[in-house]
């Protein structure tokens, strides 16, 4: 695709001009981090995204490296304290160092952007650039936090599909992509004042990128469909005490909706399935070792007669535990299981937790310390080899794709979201399961404790959902498909592509302005 806006850039002086102080570039920058805010679920106005971009990049255009950091905290601080809101029920205190931190790397991106936007070429480097900063975000502190990475905003829109040519870092890209031209428009006119061919050109491919988003051919239907109860049991208590006193009603409430499901299917009111899903925790008394937790378990994989994907809390020695999705056979009991490999830091394990318990009470509630899985989650159930993914997993790529890789399909995701119900988290992780569904062709199966459960078409589209803090029961039947996408092909190639082109930009950028002084 050829980019207009390839000869050499509006001096940064002539834009600094049209942009009045830092103020007004902190003010343009905060906009921007806003409508990408809207981008995203619950609201998901996808459109926003691009548009957001676009101002950041304005915001940021002929700043200085030092002050572009700031403007760009601005922009970040402005997103991601409404965006990570859900953080709320742990504490404000939580809440906000979470965003301060992870505004740190939109910081260091600002720098390199106002850096690279003396290049030519300069909107392609910039959209590099935001793929660098959430693969950064992906894998640091504690093993990363990837939550609101652009191409989650995108969960059913005109840039979802890229996600099947190159997986979720290429949808990011093109979003970004789709913004920096924008705002290149936005500049030159700023200063030419006139319209031109660059101009044109620019207007042309800004509008190309969604169009050819649209035109990514869609893989076509196998024929082959499997049954799928989902139960959401609902829990006794809200926020950091959704367990409420007895940890096993969590468990009852489970099993008791799973005879409900199985009375539903006997009276004809719902198809048999060919198997049932559990959520994330949906016992957090170890069935391996309890009697009651075993007995209840049994007693609805044989009401159902079916094998039921229960999510474990198993214990591990006399100190750790593991978060385990485990196949409970409706005659031989449990069998297969899946450990969750991506641990949630101070959920399921403490890092730093000398000094953590130091100098914070909350550190204790983890309790005992989690202990990773290293094998993908691909399970034998019933006709199918189940895909499953751990409620956190869904936001890292290599987990699912690992997934894929080992045969599963459909994806099952196992989530507890009841410390946030209500939140904006639900809806948010709903949009990751659409964005995996397209990128790696399976349809995906949510099942969740207090919702959202939902199934997602392998064309990204939420064909049935709950709502939340309700129970509920449902038997969905859902293509399962073998063919692969180039995106479960090619795997991380095509983020390691872009991320040396945005890092070469930067260096070369830093090079020369390093002559010049």
């Amino acid at each position: 695709m050829a980019v207009n806006a390839t000869a050499a850039p509006p001096a940064p002086v002539a834009v600094a001009k049209r942009i009045p102080g830092a103020l007004g570039r902190v003010a343009v920058s905060a906009a921007g981090g806003l409508l990408l805010f809207f981008a995203f679920p619950p609201t998901g106005w996808w459109f926003c995204a691009p548009i957001g971009v676009a101002l950041l990049t304005v915001a940021l255009y002929g700043a200085r490296p030092r002050r572009a950091a700031w403007i760009g905290y601005g922009g970040a601080l402005a997103f991601l304290i409404p965006a990570l809101s859900w953080l709320r029920p742990i504490g404000n205190d939580v809440w906000f160092v979470v965003a301060a931190v992870e505004g740190l790397f939109w910081l260091a991106q600002s720098i390199a952007v106002a850096l690279v936007t003396r290049l030519r070429r300069w909107p392609v480097w910039v959209a590099c650039l935001w793929v660098v900063q959430e693969w950064l975000r992906g894998r640091i502190p504690f093993g990363g936090f990837p939550w609101v990475r652009l191409a989650f905003s995108q969960g059913e829109s005109p840039y979802t599909q890229f996600a099947a040519l190159a997986g979720a870092p290429f949808v990011t890209f093109m979003v970004a992509l789709t913004g920096t031209l924008l705002s290149a428009l936005v500049i030159r006119l700023a200063t030419r004042r006139r319209w031109d061919g660059a101009i044109a050109g620019t207007l042309a491919a800004a509008i190309a990128v969604p169009v050819m988003g649209l035109l990514v051919p869609r893989p076509v239907d196998e024929g082959r469909t499997v049954r799928i109860g989902v139960v959401q049991g609902n829990v006794p208590g809200r926020g950091m005490n959704f367990l409420g006193d007895e940890p096993a009603v969590v468990l009852r409430n489970h099993a008791d909706a799973t005879h409900r499901l199985a009375q539903e299917v006997r009276a004809g009111r719902l198809p048999r399935p060919d198997l049932v899903v559990w959520p994330e925790n949906s016992t957090d008394i170890d069935p391996y070792r309890n009697e009651f937790a075993r007995r209840l378990i049994d007693e609805a994989a044989k009401d159902v007669g079916v094998p039921i994907l229960v999510g474990a809390v198993v214990n591990i020695g006399a100190e750790h535990r593991a978060t385990r999705g485990l196949v409970w056979d409706p005659v031989t009991g449990p069998g297969a299981y899946y450990d969750k490999r991506k641990l949630v830091p101070f959920g399921e394990y403490t890092p730093l937790q000398d000094l953590m318990l130091a100098i914070s009470s909350r550190a204790r509630l983890v309790g005992r310390q989690s202990i990773a899985g290293d094998t993908p989650g691909a399970l034998p159930m019933g006709p199918v080899t189940v895909g499953t993914v751990e409620c956190y997993e869904v936001a890292f790529d290599g987990v699912v794709r690992d997934t894929v890789n080992a045969g599963g399909s459909p994806l099952v995701v196992q989530t507890n979201n009841a410390t946030y119900a209500l939140t904006v988290l639900p809806p948010q992780q709903l949009a990751m399961s659409q964005l995996r569904a397209v990128e790696h062709n399976r349809a995906v199966v949510t099942a969740a404790t207090t919702g959202i459960s939902a199934y997602v078409h392998p064309d990204g589209r939420v064909l049935w959902r709950t709502g939340e803090l309700v129970s509920a029961v449902n038997v969905v039947q859902v293509p399962v498909r073998t063919a692969t996408t180039l995106a479960t092909r090619v795997g991380a190639l095509p983020e390691w592509v872009l991320i040396l082109m945005g890092a070469g930009a930067t260096a070369s950028a830093g090079y020369r302005a390093r002559r010049k002084n």
